[in-house]
């Protein structure tokens, strides 16, 4: 009845509430209420529907807000570590018990990151409260190992070292010194001091210096319950257990057993029916460079290191795998930038000195050859200056041209299994790719230049045009040429059984200056 009397005008209503006063004066007094009420009604109908028009317009404000704010989804922030363990390591109120209970919650490699902002006092605290095992799983992540081993007396630290794997053992002592590293290894059991010197005795760019000697081994005619024993037996010492290596009665590899297969295996099948006889392995005399694409192929967590008699001497996991690559990735790129090796933070001015000088100097003859090419042409020089302004130009565009193409042929012959013919699709393909790039650069070139002579320097547009053509051919011929020899000087290296790393940076820019001096 509300609605119906509110879709009239006021003014037919108030028509209307005078009629019915005419007729009826006691009740006019009623209708004249009424009508104030209806009127009121009205209002405050009306003055809702507009609060609530609004509201719903805010409404929808926030909803196109909150669907925009779902397209980027907020990821929340992770738990500071290193603030809890200082915070932990900072209360005296703690008990031991507590102490080691709180640090157990944590990663190793969360304790070792935070290990420089404690004190000497709270890490020989750390170190008791954790004990042996602990503080050995916790050195192990630690990149300067060596400050922390002098803190603790002698027989601790030997006793730590035991309890690490013999390469991460090895890691530690080689980096301390002589004398203190004898004194830790004669402090060893003799198990212990066996597997170090076992290491000890490759080379560093051999398969046998990064092995561990930390893996489970069975023999072949073993019923499956006496494996499970011998598994169990063996799993106090040795944590490697996802895969099981198996010897036959001469002690020579047979092959490996996945841990799974074994734990499902029934008692009275056959060992022999689990055993895969073609699982990979390398020798300890390989080189770390021949054969680590290989290892990486095959993404087993561990692979059994063999001496020249087929006996296991110890295993290479997935994790010294990626070591094993970080380290040749840093090697190359030193030998990239024209270092004979990578280099830290922390070496010494002498020996960071003594490893860029030898380059350097060569690259000083090479960059005298480059300037005597220059002075060939002094004539030319003196009767068109206007060409020396651009000459970086070219000879720029010609390094880096020739860098980009030294660094794809590097790449490829990371490939062992890459072939003669690769190799000639490969130089080819250098040489389209320096030849277009050469030609777009180079027409750019010829645009711009040309322009800024007639502009800048006022020429007529012949002689503008003119310079700027044989920039911009120049610029053509040198991208072509330092894209050929980018390309053939890594590839002579790597035929002659040579790094091609060697091939660096600033060799390559040395010559293709040579190259584009001449062309321009």
């Amino acid at each position: 009845m509300e609605k119906e009397i509110l879709n009239e005008p006021i003014s037919e209503l108030d028509s209307k509430l005078h009629k019915s006063s005419d007729t009826n004066d006691n009740s006019a007094d009623v209708v004249i209420d009424s009508s104030e009420d209806i009127t009121a009604s009205h209002d405050a109908i009306t003055e809702e529907s507009s609060e609530g028009s609004v509201s719903e317009e805010i409404e929808k404000e926030n909803d196109s807000e909150g669907e925009a704010d779902s397209d980027e989804e907020i990821i929340p922030e992770r738990p500071d570590y290193t603030k809890e363990l200082i915070s932990i390591m900072e209360d005296t109120s703690i008990s031991d018990q507590e102490l080691r209970e709180k640090l157990d919650n944590y990663h190793d490699n969360d304790i070792a990151d935070v290990l420089g902002e404690l004190t000497a006092l709270q890490r020989r605290k750390l170190y008791r409260v954790l004990g042996i095992d602990a503080v050995s799983d916790i050195f192990t992540y630690v990149e300067d190992v060596g400050t922390y081993i002098e803190e603790l007396d002698a027989d601790k630290a030997a006793d730590i070292l035991e309890s690490m794997d013999a390469d991460d053992a090895v890691d530690v002592l080689d980096e301390l010194e002589e004398d203190k590293s004898k004194e830790l290894i004669e402090l060893m059991d003799e198990e212990s001091r066996h597997d170090i010197d076992l290491i000890q005795s490759y080379e560093d760019d051999e398969i046998g210096s990064k092995m561990t000697t930390n893996y489970i081994v069975i023999v072949k005619d073993m019923p499956v319950k006496q494996a499970m024993k011998s598994l169990v037996d063996q799993a106090g010492e040795n944590d490697n257990i996802t895969t099981i290596y198996v010897v036959d009665e001469e002690d020579h590899f047979y092959g490996a057993i996945d841990l799974k297969d074994l734990i499902i295996a029934r008692k009275d099948a056959k060992l022999e029916d689990f055993i895969s006889t073609s699982y990979p392995y390398v020798y300890a005399k390989e080189s770390v460079d021949n054969c680590i694409n290989e290892l990486k192929d095959y993404s087993e967590d561990s692979i059994p290191v063999l001496d020249n008699e087929n006996h296991i001497l110890g295993v290479i996991t997935s994790q010294d795998i990626v070591e094993v690559v970080d380290e040749e990735l840093s090697e190359d790129y030193a030998k990239f930038a024209a270092l004979t090796e990578s280099e830290d933070l922390n070496e010494p001015l002498r020996s960071s000195i003594a490893k860029r000088l030898p380059w350097l100097i060569t690259l000083v003859f090479l960059g005298l050859i480059v300037s005597s090419v220059v002075g060939i042409f002094e004539s030319v020089v003196s009767q068109l200056t206007l060409i020396i302004c651009f000459q970086s130009l070219v000879l720029d565009m010609s390094g880096n041209v020739g860098t980009q193409s030294l660094a794809v042929t590097i790449r490829v012959l990371v490939d062992e299994a890459v072939t003669t013919k690769d190799k000639f699709k490969l130089v080819f393909k250098e040489i389209r790719v320096g030849a277009t790039n050469g030609l777009l650069v180079g027409s750019l070139a010829f645009a711009c230049i040309g322009v800024y002579i007639l502009l800048a320097k006022g020429k007529s547009p012949m002689f503008s045009f003119c310079v700027s053509g044989c920039i911009g051919l120049a610029m053509w011929f040198s991208m072509i040429i330092s894209s050929l020899v980018g390309t053939l000087i890594p590839l002579f290296f790597h035929k002659i059984h040579v790094d091609p790393a060697v091939a660096s940076g600033p060799l390559i820019t040395t010559v293709n200056d040579l190259v584009a001096v001449l062309t321009y």
